[in-house]
């Protein structure tokens, strides 16, 4: 199983050549794709994730190792497509109304497509009304919001109060994050939870659904 060490190793060094190499290589050595996903590259965000919350590593090698996830991740797509491998989970994401801040948001959306998540990206400035819209067509098993304002972040309140009238709040758990967000804030505006940076969000999620 040195290949998946390897695939491990160079997601947390973002080396994605080496990620896409080893991954195939992992592939014709007849390495189950879910032992790619969730021994290789699942492993190696993890560890990314430690680094990112000790600061041992910042946010361009966050969105290196996102990246190197993507690209292995295309390679495996069409090979979980034909085996019927289901998504872990469907995740509407979105940067809340008013705030066009879409880095942190792009970093998230990317490391749950890599841990094999459904995501409809809704973009930036999005409406309460876009949200709610997107969760009642899509169904997914989580709503992560984002923004980067203080006074933005008012509008995750909104999306939480028109999920309620709506009546679809209990169908979706909500995660919202950011620099102007905490714990204090996703309590008082009722969402399920928050998250310091995108690898801690993606395990809270993973948590949330067994995973």
């Amino acid at each position: 199983m040195d290949s998946l060490k390897g695939i491990e190793e160079a997601i947390v060094k973002g080396r994605m050549d080496e990620v896409k190499l080893l991954t195939r290589q992992a592939l014709e050595q007849k390495i189950p794709v879910n032992d790619i996903l969730n021994t290789g590259l699942i492993k190696g965000l993890e560890t990314v994730g430690k680094l990112f919350e000790s600061q041992q590593i910042f946010v361009p090698e966050l969105l290196m190792a996102g990246m190197a996830m993507k690209d292995a991740l295309s390679i495996l797509k069409p090979i979980m497509e034909k085996s019927d491998i289901p998504p872990v989970g469907k995740v509407v994401i979105g940067t809340v109304e008013g705030d066009v801040h879409d880095i942190g948001k792009n970093i998230v959306s990317m490391i749950f497509v890599g841990s094999g998540f459904q995501v409809t990206d809704l973009g930036i400035d999005v409406s309460a009304q876009k949200f709610v819209d997107t969760v009642e067509k899509e169904k997914p098993d989580v709503l992560a919001l984002s923004c980067l304002y203080t006074p933005t972040r008012l509008a995750m309140n909104d999306v939480m109060r028109l999920l309620k009238e709506r009546n679809v709040r209990n169908d979706v758990k909500v995660i919202i994050g950011g620099a102007p967000i905490d714990q204090n804030y996703a309590n008082m505006i009722g969402a399920d939870g928050y998250a310091p940076d995108p690898p801690s969000g993606v395990k809270k999620v993973m948590g949330w659904l067994g995973k």
